[in-house]
């Protein structure tokens, strides 16, 4: 876990609360920023004393998070290490009640572990809140995503916490698609967020590492025990460079998320486009919810276009601007058909998924459109 660094005022704007969390204090000569220390053993004297135990470049980056996100940051090697982490938490055979729509791998991790008797699993549209407060009682776990990969559906955070409280479940938030900037789940009442840090957090696409952030010290405890004990340990330099993204995430979240509303509405606006969601749209499903519980409606377009998978295949095979690739959250626009990753099975394999980036809106706009009057004739 993090330790104290210099203090800030609790009442700092997110985008100054990321540049001046996670510092040391200030002393004349010392770096202005935390640098990477490599080390695998330490002297003896404190409670940090080999590198599975600690490493103050990460804990910095834990600091740095657990100012943003109003608690107690655990960092791991991965988002899925963290996941699993959070998992070994749950009893013997203990039930979680999971989206439908929750990130792919974290269904398949459930699946897994259900098959082998290790836990209970039931998914659940998480957007109809009368049926998932139905599957809380002698629950053990609910499991949500801010907004879920690659639907886009924001659920009703603070409403299902009070359901899940009242039933003494524990709730989880899978933040990754929002980042601290456009939500801070613990304030809405859940327990435990979780981040992929290689996402937005990181932003540059040159790290793997995953963050768990806990709303009491004693989670934030059994999460280092998980970490020390199966060696999900995150590497230096990858929390050194996840740090140094995490400075500039406000401005960037920003700049994005901008774009991606201009490109919504372009996208909406053509004949072809025959399904879209972004919830920053005035007839999406989730954009009351968005505007009740986020900041803004983040980064990510998930459309559908007159056609089959072929021309959605082909327009990410002809775009130039926007780089056709997995994952989402950096500094260039990323493209990808549904199909080429693990997702929600009731999810089409035409469906295209956006993950906006800093790039000029109009640079995007024209490489896109180029992209789909030129696949038009797939239709």
């Amino acid at each position: 876990m993090g330790r104290p660094n210099e203090p800030v005022a609790d009442d700092l704007d997110p985008s100054t609360l990321a540049i001046l969390a996670g510092k040391e204090k200030s002393v004349p000569g010392g770096p202005l920023s935390v640098p990477p220390v490599l080390a695998s053993s330490f002297h003896a004297g404190s409670d940090r004393s080999y590198a599975r135990d600690g490493n103050p470049t990460w804990e910095a980056f834990e600091s740095a998070i657990g100012a943003l996100d109003g608690g107690t940051a655990v960092a791991f090697s991965s988002g899925m290490a963290a996941t699993a982490a959070v998992l070994e938490g749950l009893p013997p055979t203990g039930h979680v009640v999971m989206a439908d729509s929750a990130y792919a791998e974290v269904r398949e991790m459930l699946a897994e572990r259900e098959a082998a008797g290790r836990l209970r699993a039931t998914f659940t549209d998480i957007t109809d809140v009368e049926e998932t407060t139905s599957l809380l009682p002698g629950a053990d776990m609910l499991w949500l995503d801010a907004i879920s990969n690659p639907s886009l559906d924001v659920p009703e955070l603070d409403v299902l916490a009070r359901a899940a409280h009242q039933n003494g479940v524990l709730v989880v938030v899978d933040a990754t698609l929002v980042t601290p900037v456009l939500q801070q789940p613990l304030a809405l009442g859940a327990d435990l967020v979780v981040h992929s840090a290689t996402k937005a957090i990181g932003g540059h696409s040159d790290l793997l590492l995953g963050v768990a952030v806990a709303a009491s010290e004693a989670t934030a405890g059994r999460l280092v025990d998980a970490r020390t004990m199966f060696g999900a340990t995150p590497g230096t330099l990858e929390a050194w460079l996840a740090l140094r993204g995490l400075r500039t995430l406000p401005i960037r979240i920003e700049r994005a998320q901008e774009t991606a509303s201009i490109l919504a509405r372009e996208l909406a606006a053509r004949e072809d486009v025959t399904w879209i969601r972004y919830p920053g749209l005035p007839d999406d499903p989730s954009r009351a919810t968005a505007e009740r519980l986020l900041r803004g409606p983040g980064t990510m377009i998930a459309f559908e276009l007159q056609g089959d998978m072929e021309r959605a295949e082909a327009i990410c095979d002809s775009v130039e601007v926007i780089t056709h690739a997995a994952s989402l959250g950096g500094v260039e626009t990323l493209i990808e058909r549904h199909g080429r990753w693990r997702c929600a099975t009731d999810v089409p394999d035409g469906l295209i998924r956006l993950s906006v980036g800093c790039e000029h809106p109009d640079d995007l706009w024209r490489d896109l459109e180029r992209a789909l009057d030129a696949t038009s004739a797939l239709v």
